[in-house]
């Protein structure tokens, strides 16, 4: 199954009416989406739902063999924590998605560290995903569900007032 989710913050057409294509193409596969409110496309080819609750959402979220999503750091920590494969299209303010583009610089930043797939306009993504629905789906990173000892103490360090 693929999971595609455009996050909290509003509809994202250019996204759902390109993974619709592509789970056109790929009939074998189920395709969820969660396409917020607002949006002007309809999906035909995959279940689209409107809103889920946190605990449908975990549901679809655990049961993916792939995440397809826009850029919010939200999905993506809840990908590494989960160990799920995550490819992202970043909202684009030039397209009235966003205020500004901040989901361009997370993705350009966490692709260069090799922390997520990233397509960067409609086609490289009916590509990505084509080509990693008939590939392994192995996620690029992963994260504990609690910060690590160290960062803690770094932390502390670093907030410590001297006396």
């Amino acid at each position: 199954m693929i999971f595609v989710t455009v996050g909290t913050q509003g509809a994202f057409d250019r996204l759902i009416s390109t993974m619709d294509q592509v789970a056109e193409l790929l009939p074998h596969i189920t395709f969820v989406a969660q396409v917020s409110t607002g949006g002007s496309y309809k999906a035909k080819h995959m279940k689209a739902l409107e809103f889920i609750s946190p605990t449908e959402f975990d549901k679809y979220f655990s049961a993916a063999e792939l995440v397809v999503s826009h850029a919010g750091m939200g999905t993506i920590i809840s990908a590494f924590e989960r160990e799920k494969p995550i490819l992202v299209l970043p909202k684009l303010v030039k397209y009235g998605e966003h205020r500004n583009d901040h989901q361009l610089a997370t993705a350009k930043r966490l692709e260069s560290l090799n922390y997520v797939h990233v397509a960067y306009d409609e086609q490289q993504l009916k590509e990505k995903v084509l080509s990693m629905a008939k590939g392994a789906l192995n996620p690029l990173h992963s994260v504990g569900k609690y910060a690590s000892l160290e960062l803690i103490n770094s932390l502390q360090n670093f907030m410590a007032v001297p006396a």
